[in-house]
């Protein structure tokens, strides 16, 4: 089979891993040709290119700046993709004949990409939901319903699911908002498929760990607990300040602190103002140690603002499960993240409103023989559930 796969993620090689690559990787196992379609953004000063590399042929279409930039141009790019994807399809791959289109959410702006290929082609669509948008930036009160921006993309949303032969969620609740909130949608066509990597084996070198702890001052002796990714709005920044402010005189405990995003300045103050001493804040790591001090970490936080109505279900988890690392998870009610980590014993949820549960929630964490018995559960669940294996055999069961 032909695939298809349009997405945002920046992707330039089919051998790092991430939930994308891992899963266009398992398609070319399977002996399929896998065509990716990903943005180059402006400032690169590079052109629209089709090239093949590593069994994969990747097209990178120039498109406007939409990441460290102001609000209109980033909005201005983000409406110009489609159309920009859709020139460069009917340029370069004019003469490939698709079987399936695969697409990933965000954006929701795919619509008339995929109308194209399916009537051109006669291909199935599946999309891998993995955004709820418009909904998501109301829960954050950064547009109104009322308002003609909402209207626009609550209607892009719409064509798309419509344009979607199957809808991929992340999980269980996923499917339950999505057939809730848009009853036009047949239930048969909505499935769990849920984040997944190809999980890689993690080479626990005591000595390296120790030398990193060493070489960024995080001390040997207390309960680290990390928290790497995006640092913005979804994550409820405010929420961790509070926790961090709180545990400020916790001496079993240490906080690592490391990614970046439209808070890290907010975070930034915060540690600046308060001197906090048992807590520390990175915004750039060299790769390799970043990836060191991640696996010589005791506990994986997760944090989602308490405002959200839409179950969001980050892929940060897949990472600290890989690692063998029980996860402590600050949520909203809606996602039901929290069920799947406490019913899986690889970890504890509470509320992303509730500092004194939170800290409970660490205080337990500091048992080291509990900790121990998570984090064999958190990779044994991993490799059970998560793995690009079993999201290519959901998304392959529709073709056979």
């Amino acid at each position: 089979m032909n695939i298809l796969f349009l997405t945002m993620v920046n992707i330039n090689s089919i051998n790092r891993q991430n939930i994308y690559s891992d899963l266009m990787r398992k398609f070319r196992e399977r002996n399929h040709n896998v065509y990716i379609v990903s943005p180059r953004e402006k400032k690169a000063n590079m052109p629209t290119e089709f090239n093949e590399k590593d069994g994969i042929h990747f097209l990178k279409v120039k498109i406007g700046n939409i990441t460290k930039t102001n609000v209109i141009e980033k909005g201005i790019s983000t409406i110009r993709i489609e159309s920009l994807f859709l020139k460069a399809i009917k340029k370069y791959m004019n003469d490939i004949k698709f079987d399936l289109a695969l697409y990933s959410t965000p954006p929701i702006t795919f619509e008339k990409v995929i109308s194209y290929i399916k009537k051109r082609d006669g291909a199935k669509s599946y999309l891998l939901l993995k955004d709820i948008f418009p909904q998501n930036a109301v829960d954050l009160n950064m547009f109104s319903k009322k308002g003609i921006i909402y209207k626009y993309f609550r209607l892009k949303e719409k064509k798309l699911y419509a344009q979607s032969d199957f809808i991929g969620c992340m999980s269980k609740a996923n499917v339950d908002f999505v057939l809730k909130n848009n009853p036009d949608i047949p239930p048969d066509t909505v499935e769990v498929c849920p984040n997944s990597i190809e999980p890689q084996i993690i080479n626990n070198n005591k000595t390296k760990m120790e030398n990193i702890r060493k070489k960024y001052n995080i001390p040997l002796d207390k309960t680290v607990f990390i928290y790497g990714g995006n640092l913005g709005k979804p994550q409820g920044i405010d929420f961790l300040i509070k926790c961090l402010n709180a545990n400020q005189s916790n001496k079993q405990v240490y906080f690592v602190i490391a990614g970046s995003g439209t808070e890290f300045n907010k975070l930034q103050s915060f540690f600046n103002k308060e001197k906090v001493t048992n807590a520390q804040l990175f915004n750039q790591l060299p790769k390799e140690d970043y990836e060191i001090l991640a696996n010589s970490c005791d506990v994986g936080l997760i944090f989602l603002d308490n405002r959200f109505t839409i179950p969001n279900f980050p892929s940060r988890l897949l990472t600290y499960m890989q690692a063998s690392m029980p996860v402590l998870a600050a949520t909203d009610v809606n996602t039901d993240i929290g069920q799947v980590i406490e019913q899986g014993k690889f970890g504890l949820w509470c509320e992303s409103n509730n500092v004194e549960e939170f800290n409970k929630q660490v205080q337990r964490l500091c048992d080291e023989n509990l900790r121990k018995q998570m984090g064999i559960n958190s990779r044994k669940y991993l490799e059970k559930n998560y793995t690009s294996r079993h999201s290519y055999e959901i998304i392959m069961s529709h073709f056979r």
